[in-house]
Order: structure tokens, then sequence, then C-alpha cells
């Protein structure tokens, strides 16, 4: 292997008059990557992999450009002038005391809580209603940088024994603690090497948990491909940990989950091997030894078991109701052809949950929520009233319970949480956030606008009263488009920043996303996803055209799924936005499903091994092989963890690589890696931070402004 020509990384800082001040610019100098003579031949077609080397997470070679990447990258953040007002602004709206939903377990009321700055939130809890809270597990103190965080918490039937799950620098695998809940003292060995897991208690006596063996070479992106749902059994070791599903060629699935019935009575299993459509079995916990039966046998559908009242299941289910539908069977013969609807489908996407012995119904309206009380004879009780036009989240509890809570949100409502008396159907505000944000100074719109095929796409645009449309606002255009994923309105402290400065905030509903069912989510899958691409321009073509913004102040951001739609979409139309924001993005499409879970993606991607046609459709607008020798390129921010084990960074290497090489004109293509950080999930309260001040800044400079746009319209550039 070639050894690494050293680069330099120098950032120097230029300057140059014009008639109203002295403007400032930074010439960069990127590190050096070599490159490698790697072929791959799919189907006759030879494709060249220059940076596959980069691939290997474990490398020193690959620990060395990391480095000098950072380097080049903070130092150029570093000189934008405004970079801590941001940081400093970020972090005095961010101090706000937070608090998650109640819930009760045993003899106490448990919650979480986050005093304002703290890395991690903090799960109390209460005996009485007057008592003083007392902190019950504190994951602050897992680590001293804040980069291990609570993954799971679960309970036991009678409140006594607690399993909390840990997420260390971001990893997607687990370490799994049992606690005393009375002493808060560990009572057995750690589970280890634990993913994509659950945690469901069997009563008192133990639990169900999933994994997979541990890869061989990298555990952050080697492939894992048979999950196996096991059972813990406390008192013993984790050698002795039964394998319930998941050990045979027959059972081979990627993802394998198992849940237990409030009741105790019924385990129900899921069997997936991609993230869209999975098996579902179950087994009697009440007979010594439960066999195993069949509910769904195939992977065409998705459906999930609710609750039960005896043996009569109750189903949630999009088989033959692309909008889902609430079912009954009774489990001695849960085969589809017995199901019987209780809660029918309609225009409306339904995500049901049940609590007090009822079901409430959850519908987006145009990715706004609309919730409905049903009984368990499917009868409609009530609409419940929402505080507005927005997100409304939770509606679970138990099935003695009173009363639950839920969550209100939208993009100028900071969270807000309401208890709501289950018989009486009467909300009353629980806990209101006391931060530095007036709501009434800004406004949120939905429109619909047209994509290429003519379809009719909503978008929300949020933004200050009162602004100007004259194409020269700094806009951030934002979406997701997959995985039957929906964008529904929620607060977000860090775009209350954004929007403070004057900028906008846009977010359309992207074709493969869940907004519209199962229909909408297949018009952004496979073959079809340039609809997504299309979907995203015509939304930044419908801002530009309605002189909310123009080319010069518009970027374009997403993570993951949506890292791939900003590479797909600047590689595409480079010249569209001024700024784009890819993180943790899937950006080669060739070889994604090579890494971790990466290949039960392929519901909404296909794979390059597929056939011909596959291959070339993938190639088309996979963002690494489609930068271009001699374009330029808009000023590009890629960001990613070091360890993210579900979308890899290499993704994000080899493209920030490509664009380094290629792009033509003089705007930056950097890449900012955290360190001790995965795909998202628990990043510290820092950590977040750091991260968004960078981002604007990056943004706001890129777009021309030489201090920020609250204080000046003048701008640097142009």
């Amino acid at each position: 292997m070639k050894k690494i020509i050293p680069g330099i990384f120098a950032v120097a800082i230029l300057f140059s008059c014009d008639d109203d001040s002295k403007k400032e610019k930074m010439a960069l100098n990127y590190p050096d990557t070599k490159k490698v003579d790697t072929v791959t031949n799919y189907f006759g077609t030879e494709v060249k992999d220059p940076y596959r080397w980069l691939e290997d997470d474990r490398s020193e070679e690959t620990g060395d450009w990391v480095k000098r990447q950072n380097e080049v990258t903070f130092n150029y953040l570093e000189n934008i002038p405004y970079r801590k007002d941001l940081n400093d602004r970020l972090t005095r709206l961010w101090n706000y005391e937070k608090l998650g939903a109640p819930f009760k377990e045993g003899d106490y009321t448990y919650f979480s809580k986050n005093d304002g700055l703290q890395n991690q939130y903090v799960v109390y809890r209460k005996k009485g209603e007057n008592d003083e809270a007392e902190v019950f597990l504190d994951p602050n103190k897992f680590s001293e940088d804040g980069t291990t965080s609570l993954a799971g918490l679960s309970f036991s039937e009678d409140g006594t024994r607690a399993a909390y799950a840990i997420s260390e620098g971001g990893s997607d695998w687990r370490k799994i603690i049992i606690l005393d809940t009375e002493t808060k003292e560990a009572i057995e060995d750690t589970i280890k090497d634990v993913k994509f897991s659950g945690i469901s208690w069997k009563g008192n006596e133990g639990f169900y948990y999933s994994s997979y063996e541990k890869p061989e070479g990298s555990e952050l992106s080697a492939k894992t491909d048979q999950h196996r749902l096991y059972y813990h059994k406390l008192g013993t070791a984790q050698s002795e940990d039964k394998v319930i599903f998941g050990d045979t060629p027959q059972q081979k699935h990627r993802y394998v989950g198992g849940g237990v019935s409030e009741d105790n009575r019924y385990l129900f299993i899921s069997a997936r091997n991609s993230t869209s459509g999975g098996k579902l079995f179950m087994m009697d916990l009440s007979k010594e030894n439960p066999e195993l039966v069949t509910i769904l046998d195939n992977e065409d559908t998705d459906t999930g078991v609710m609750d039960n009242e005896g043996s009569k299941l109750f189903l949630v289910t999009n088989l033959d109701a692309p909008n889902m539908r609430v079912v009954t069977v009774d489990a001695a013969n849960p085969a589809p052809q017995n199901w019987k609807d209780l809660i029918p489908e309609t225009e409306n996407v339904l995500s049901p949950s049940t609590g007090g012995g009822y079901i409430f119904a959850k519908y987006m309206v145009d990715a706004v929520s609309q919730v409905k009380q049903y009984d368990y004879n499917g009868e409609l009780v009530r609409e419940i009233e929402l505080p507005g036009v927005g997100t409304a989240g939770g509606f679970g509890a138990k099935k003695d319970d009173d009363h639950l809570y839920y969550s209100f949100t939208n993009y100028v409502t900071p969270g807000t949480i309401y208890k709501y008396d289950i018989e009486a159907g009467t909300s009353n505000l629980y806990n209101k956030p006391a931060i530095d944000f007036n709501p009434e100074d800004y406004e949120s719109n939905q429109v619909f606008y047209t994509s290429k095929d003519g379809t009719k796409v909503p978008m929300i645009i949020t933004h200050k009263k009162g602004i100007e449309l004259n194409g020269k606002n700094p806009t951030l255009l934002y979406a997701y488009g997959g995985f039957n994923i929906s964008l529904t309105p929620s607060f977000s402290t860090a775009n209350a920043v954004w929007m403070e400065q004057g900028g906008i905030y846009a977010v359309p509903n992207l074709r493969g996303g869940g907004e519209y069912g199962k229909t909408w989510h297949d018009a952004g899958t496979k073959l079809n996803k340039q609809n997504v691409f299309d979907d995203f321009i015509a939304a930044a073509e419908y801002l530009i055209d309605n002189n909310y913004t123009s080319s010069e102040y518009l970027a374009i951001r997403g993570g993951s799924n949506g890292g791939l739609l900003v590479g797909a979409t600047m590689t595409q139309r480079p010249e569209l936005m001024k700024v784009a924001l890819p993180a943790v993005g899937v950006m080669d499409m060739l070889r994604y499903h090579t890494f971790t879970a990466g290949a039960g993606w392929a519901y909404d991607y296909g794979t390059a091994e597929d056939n011909p046609e596959m291959f070339e459709y993938l190639k088309g607008y996979s963002p690494v092989h489609n930068v271009k020798a001699g374009v330029e390129y808009p000023a590009t921010m890629v960001t990613t963890g070091d360890h993210d084990d579900r979308v890899v960074p290499a993704h994000s290497f080899k493209f920030a690589a490509e664009l380094q090489e290629k792009q033509a004109g003089t705007n930056p293509t950097l890449i900012r890696i955290e360190t001790k950080a995965g795909h998202g999930a628990g990043k510290p309260t820092s950590m977040i931070i750091d991260e968004y001040a960078d981002i604007f800044a990056f943004t706001l400079y890129n777009m021309g402004y030489e201090v920020l746009p609250e204080n000046t319209n003048k701008k640097i550039k142009g």
C-alpha cells in the first residue's frame, strides 16, 4: 500500500477591498488524499474505487487522514468572525429546563429531566405526587466527557428490577446493566455485545433482548447479518442465555425483536430482512414448553401486535391497507384470513397506541396530528382537542391507568407536556418550558408545490413575521425522503437561533417518507428513488420562484438517508444552492450494503448486485460516483462521526475526497469529523451546540455575511 504524501493544511487569510469595506476571504489547501487502483466489476462494467482504503476504520492511515482533514476544517471555522457569537447564543437559548413525560413503575413515578446544558438527561423518581424527586440514573456520570449515553430503560413487572442499556461513543453496540431499583445497585454482571435491541421483561424473572454474534474484523463496519432473540434469566450468566429465535438457517433474519404482552401471557416476535416488511410469530408463555406459532409468514407488509384481552389479539397492519388499520383475531387461529377490522383504513395514515383500556388512533393529516379515542369494541369515544396545529406524541399508558401524558410541539412551539384524563377526555397543562423564545414573533405556514412529474408535495415554511420576500433571506431547506419516516412539525432550539437571524426554515414532505402511507413510501424507493431528489429540487425552486430566497442564499441539509438526498441533489444541480450540508450520509450506493446492517436498506434502495438495471440506476445517482471534474460545486461541509456504525463514515470520507479533488470553483469543501460520536443518538449537548454553531457559521459566511444577519445586511462577497 502506498504511503500518504503529507499535505499542506494551513489556512491562509487573504484580503481584498471594495468601495464599502475591507473584505475577508479564506483560501484552502486540502490534505493530499492518495488514490489506489481498486476496481470492481458489475455485470461487465468496471468501476474504479480510488479511495477504497478509507473504508478501513482501524488503519493508522485513515486515522491520520481524519486528523489532517479536521485540522483544515477547524482552522477554517475558527476564522469565521461570528462563530463564537453563534455558539454563545445557542448555549444561552439551550439553557432551559426540559422534562420528559412521567411514567409509573412499581411504587415510583419516573421522569427524565435536563437542567439546561447537561450533556445527558437524568432519570428521576418520586413515590408521592408531593414528594421530593431523587436521582435514579445520572448518565452524565457514565463517562467524563458525556459521550456515553442511556440507550434504553425497562422495568420488571413489579418495578423492583430495572435493566438499562448504554451506548459508548454513539455506537449502536450496547451494554445492559441490571439494577435493584430500591438500592440502585447493579445485581449482576453486565450483558455485553447487544445491538438493535429492546428490553422486554417476562414478569420479574428475566427479559428478552436481541443481538448478533460479534463480527470478524472491525466492530464498527463489519457486516452484521443474523440477528437472534435471547432470553436472560436473572441469576444466570450471559453465556447461559437461551436463543429463542434466529439460531437456525430457516430463522435467519437481519432484524429480530421480541415483546411480551402486558399480562405476560404472550411473546410476540418480529423477524425482518429489511427496514420495511416482516414476519410475525408468537409464543404462549402460559404453557410449559410454548411452541412458535406463525401469525404472518411473509415480509410483504408491516404488522405489529398492540395489545390483547385474553386470547383476543389487537394488531395494526398495512396488509390490504396502505394507510394502516387495526384488526382483531383469536390467538388460537391468528392467520390473516381470520382478521376482522376494528378500526378500518382511512385516507390518513394511522399510528395507534393503547392506554387505560382505550385505543388512541393518531392520524397524520398532511403531516399534522389528529388524535381519536376508541374503545376496545372499535367505537369512537371522542376526537381529542389538541393545543394547536402540530405534532402530538405519546398517548401510551398501562391498562389500569386513569390518566396519561402526551407532548405537543410544532416549528415555533417548544415541546409541551399535557396530562390527559382518559375517561373525562380533558387535557391539563403539565409542563411548559421556560425558554427565551417567543412563538408569537414567528409564523409557520404549509404550502403545496408541484414536483417534476406533477405530484403535489406539502412543505412547511417557518420564519419571523414580517420578513420581506425579496429573494435575499438565508434559507435552510431540510428533508429526508425515505424509509417510511415522516417529518412532522417539531421545535428545535438550533433552528430557533437560525430564525432569530432572519433565516427561513423549510421542510418538504418528500416521497419515500411515510406521510401518506405505503404508496407514498414506495413512490420513492428503488427505481423510483429519483422522485425523492426531484421533489427536493422542486421545493428549492418553489422557494426561489416565490422570492423567499435565491440560489445565493439557499442551503440544503439532511442526515443519513437525508445526507444521500443532499449529496445526490448537489451533484445533479450544483448551481441551485449556495451551501450543501450532508450529514452522516449514505454516499456510496454501490457498496452501502456491505457494511454493518446496510443490506437491510435494500427495500428502499435495491443493491448494485441485484441486476444490471439496478446497478446502472444506483450508479446514476450515487454521490461518490457522480462528482465530476471541472464543475463548481456549492460550499460544502460534510459532517460525520468516527464511531458511526450505522452509516459508516467511509461514505462521507470518500465523498469529501472526490469533492476536494474535483471542485472547480473557490467554494470550500470541508469535512467535519466528530470523534467519539456515532450516527447521532446520545450525542452530548456540548457536542450538539458546537456542531450547530459551526454549521450555521459556515453557512452564513459562505452566503456572504461579514457579521450576523440580525446585525447588518452588509455582505463580504459579491
